[in-house]
């Protein structure tokens, strides 16, 4: 058995699973996690161990799961019969502004404000797991998590 090999077998579960709650869809799940593993062989030569390694898989498959989601709402709001009205686009420029507004603070966010973030927001993940992701405690995650909010709260204020 190579080392990667062992590796997959360590981890698949704990990187499914993870995957799993994010998506809440074993199907999805079960693709993410397969194109993790892909995306870690390829370039596991990019691992330098200052995290753990399944800390690194999870890293990819949060990459990969949302990379997912954002091609599935691109897919999802094409509807080539869908007629176009002035006030339609008018409300959707203003949402898509907002959404804008808020990544580009949320972008300016500093580390670990930022991930435990999208994390729990995006990621829909738990305190719980948030905290075991950074091995830290559940406290951690909750104070980082309420800070990381009056943060952004606060630069939309000032903008």
């Amino acid at each position: 058995m190579t080392k990667f090999e062992s590796i997959y077998s360590q981890y698949f579960r704990d990187v499914y699973l993870f995957v799993l709650s994010l998506s809440h869809n074993e199907k999805i799940a079960e693709e993410i996690t397969q194109e993790t593993f892909f995306k870690a062989l390829k370039n596991i030569d990019t691992f330098n161990g200052n995290c753990k390694i399944n800390v690194w898989l999870c890293q990819i498959a949060k990459n990969t799961y949302f990379t997912y989601l954002n091609k599935q709402k691109r897919y999802d709001n094409y509807d080539p019969k869908e007629k176009t009205s002035v006030i339609n686009i008018e409300a959707l420029l203003l949402d898509k502004e907002e959404t804008f507004r808020i990544h580009k603070v949320l972008h300016c966010l500093d580390e670990p404000y930022k991930e435990v973030f999208t994390l729990r927001v995006f990621g829909e993940l738990s305190f719980k797991q948030i905290s075991q992701l950074f091995e830290k405690t559940e406290s951690w995650a909750r104070v980082t998590f309420h800070r990381a909010k009056q943060k952004i709260q606060t630069m939309l204020k000032e903008e």
